[in-house]
């Protein structure tokens, strides 16, 4: 008993502190870097400070976790409640609960299995935000003038899209170099989309009328990156039509669902945003070669219509003939009736004389005496001076009659004037020299609107120096935005101003 109690006696004592200290040097020296598999248990977030709690557990034990907010930000997913993930990191003990801990400095899904289940979880959450809806997607551009191309400047991706561009119809091409995997590599592609869309039109650098974000194919982690949520978002944020052609056509990310569109390879997103040249260039001839046959061949309708018409209209000479013949029996029988009238009222002005002759002597004298008081009141000495005085108020009033008539005929000419202006502004035809047309169904009524043609529909243009008939073939694709830069005639030149990226 005494040797035992003098063995005790030699053991050498620690404090709490020392002994704490002590573990935590074991522990970092026996497991500097450790590698462990497990399921994320209490994870509620970043904390205020933006460092990471929660636990890693399997069915028989739990082990506390942490992850430091420099390597929050840098990891290539974000951690999930339940997510079974391989961390990577250092060991070590909190003293202040006697407790031991795994610092983590990489974190990974345990598996393609793990990565998948993440990708369909987030596929639904935001599937359920409406982010893939069909109603959002919008029609691309026919011709853009500008393309934004999203993509590693120094990959194949780039050199495929410029060369298929040439092959097709070259246009003014926008890089914006980014990281296609990798840490950083989500936060660059977002960053991209929103900087092309922060353009402004008419600026120094042109705003592109479509985007392309391009990748070769890969691994589903390798193409990770497209499938954030910040790329997701800002694909989905993005005012500019956006093509998704990453990966190979097997290959497919959330950034393919969000996009207005999906090309299975970059080369196949060269070729939806642009047309063939050559092909543009045939069905342009093709149509003007039918619109001249079809002229053609409606004025030799109306010729045809125009000749038969005037066959069935009668002779002049046949038109004439009955006119001509009531004429010359009208001047047949003017003459017996003049004599005949001039007979008549001279029998009746001799009956009317004689009964006048005795009254003209009866009242001959009454006449002159009525005449000689007539011939006093009119003297020229007593009607002189009212008709000085009536010819001053004459020529005054003609004078001022003259000047009103002047002014009011200026007043009306200025109105006149006036109105033919307005009228020219607004009559529809000043509108159509400016090169503009009118649009009528085949009634003659106007339309306002596209879809009131219905495909098919017979239509009438009216120009400013005629009209065409025509009809409604259907819905148009959106016409290319005004300034488009003119591509170059040969199949493989380079779009003017478009510097060489190699």
């Amino acid at each position: 008993m005494a040797t035992s109690a003098e063995s005790q006696d030699n053991v050498a004592e620690y404090t709490v502190s020392e002994l704490s200290g002590a573990l935590k040097r074991t522990v970092e020296d026996a497991y500097g870097y450790v590698r462990v598999r497990g399921e994320i248990s209490g994870y509620r977030g970043p904390h205020s400070s933006g460092h990471c709690y929660f636990a890693l557990k399997d069915d028989k034990a739990k082990i506390d976790a942490i992850i430091w907010r420099g390597v929050f930000g840098k990891l290539r997913f974000r951690p999930e409640e339940g997510m079974e993930v391989v961390a990577s990191g250092k060991l070590t003990t909190y003293p202040g609960r006697s407790s031991y801990q795994i610092v983590i400095e990489s974190l990974e899904p345990a598996g393609a299995g793990a990565l998948m289940a993440l990708l369909e979880e987030r596929k639904r959450k935001l599937a359920a935000e409406g982010l893939f809806g069909e109603d959002r997607k919008r029609p691309l551009p026919f011709l853009p003038a500008v393309i934004g191309v999203v993509t590693s400047p120094t990959g194949a991706v780039i050199r495929d899209i410029l060369h298929r561009l040439a092959d097709r119809f070259p246009r003014h091409v926008l890089v914006w170099p980014v990281r296609v995997q990798g840490e950083t590599s989500a936060r660059e592609v977002a960053a991209a989309i929103a900087g092309f869309n922060a353009i402004s039109p008419g600026g120094p650098v042109p705003r592109p009328d479509l985007l392309i974000v391009a990748r070769g194919g890969g691994s589903i982690e390798e193409l990770w990156s497209f499938n954030e949520e910040e790329v997701v978002r800002a694909a989905a944020a993005s005012a500019i039509p956006l093509i998704s052609a990453v990966g190979h056509e097997t290959d497919w990310t959330l950034l393919d669902l969000v996009a207005d569109c999906r090309a299975p390879t970059p080369t196949a997103a060269a070729e939806m945003a642009v047309p063939v040249r050559l092909e543009l260039i045939a069905a342009t001839d093709d149509l003007a070669r039918r619109a001249r046959a079809g002229s053609l061949r409606y004025l030799g309708e109306r010729r045809a219509a125009l000749r038969s018409a005037a066959r069935a209209l009668p002779r002049l000479t046949e038109l004439l003939a009955l006119p001509r013949q009531r004429f010359d029996i009208a001047a047949g029988l003017l003459g017996r009736a003049l004599i005949a009238n001039t007979t008549g009222h001279r029998t009746r002005l001799d009956r009317v004389s004689g009964r006048l002759a005795p009254a003209l002597a009866a009242n001959a004298h009454a006449v002159r005496v009525r005449f000689a008081r007539c011939a006093a009141r009119l003297a020229p000495a007593v009607h002189r001076a009212r008709i000085r005085h009536e010819g001053a108020r004459i020529a005054d009033l003609a004078a001022r009659a003259a000047r009103a008539l002047s002014q009011q005929i200026a007043r009306r000419h200025d109105r006149l004037e006036a109105r033919a202006g307005l009228l020219a502004s607004l009559s529809y035809e000043n509108v159509l020299r400016r090169g503009y047309a009118l649009v009528r169904d085949a009634k003659g009524a106007m339309l306002k609107r596209a879809a009131a043609v219905a495909p098919g529909a017979k239509i009438e243009l009216e120009f400013a120096d005629g009209r065409l008939k025509a009809t409604a073939d259907g819905p148009a694709a959106p016409a290319s935005p005004s300034g488009a830069q003119s591509a170059p005639a040969t199949g493989k030149a380079k779009p003017a101003g478009q510097g060489s990226l190699f």
